[in-house]
C-alpha cells in the first residue's frame, strides 16, 4: 500500500486542518470585532496587551478545536447510519422477510441472502426505508 497509503494519509490531514481552519474563522471574526470595538469606543491598551491576549486567546481556542479532529472519524452512532453493524435476534422467522430485536425494538427485517430461523444472531447490513436488510453473523 505504501505511497498510495501515505498520499490518501496526507488527504485526510489536510482535509482535518481546513476543517479546523474553517472552524476557527468564527473565533477570528470575534477576536477582530472586540478589537475594532476597543478602539471605537476609544479604550486605550497598550500594543503588548492586545498581542499577548490575542495569542493566548487564539491557541486556548486553536487547541479546542485541534481536540476536535478524532471526532470528525469517529463511526457516527445515531440515525441511518449508526444502526449499520449492529447486531440482533431475529424473533420471525426471515423467508425472506420477517422482523428481528434490534434494542428493544421490534423491526421489520428482509434476509440479503438465504432464509434465517428465529433466535439466530443477525447483523444489519443496510436499511431500505424502514426495512432492515440483516445477514447472519459471522
Amino acid at each position: 500500500m505504501g505511497e498510495k497509503g501515505d498520499i490518501k494519509r496526507t488527504r485526510v490531514t489536510v482535509k482535518d486542518w481546513l476543517k479546523v481552519l474553517v472552524l476557527l474563522l468564527d473565533e477570528i471574526a470575534a477576536l477582530l470585532l472586540v478589537i475594532f470595538l476597543l478602539r471605537y469606543f476609544e479604550i486605550k491598551l497598550p500594543l503588548p496587551v492586545i498581542i499577548v491576549l490575542a495569542v493566548i486567546a487564539g491557541t486556548l481556542i486553536f487547541l479546542v478545536h485541534k481536540a476536535l479532529i478524532p471526532s470528525f472519524h469517529r463511526k457516527q452512532v445515531t440515525g441511518r447510519e449508526g444502526m449499520i453493524g449492529r447486531q440482533c435476534r431475529v424473533v420471525e422467522a426471515l423467508t425472506p422477510r420477517g422482523v428481528v430485536f434490534v434494542e428493544g425494538e421490534r423491526w421489520k427485517a428482509k434476509s440479503a441472502d438465504e432464509n434465517i430461523e428465529v433466535d439466530v444472531d443477525v447483523e444489519i447490513i443496510a436499511i431500505d426505508r424502514l426495512t432492515l436488510r440483516v445477514q447472519r453473523k459471522e
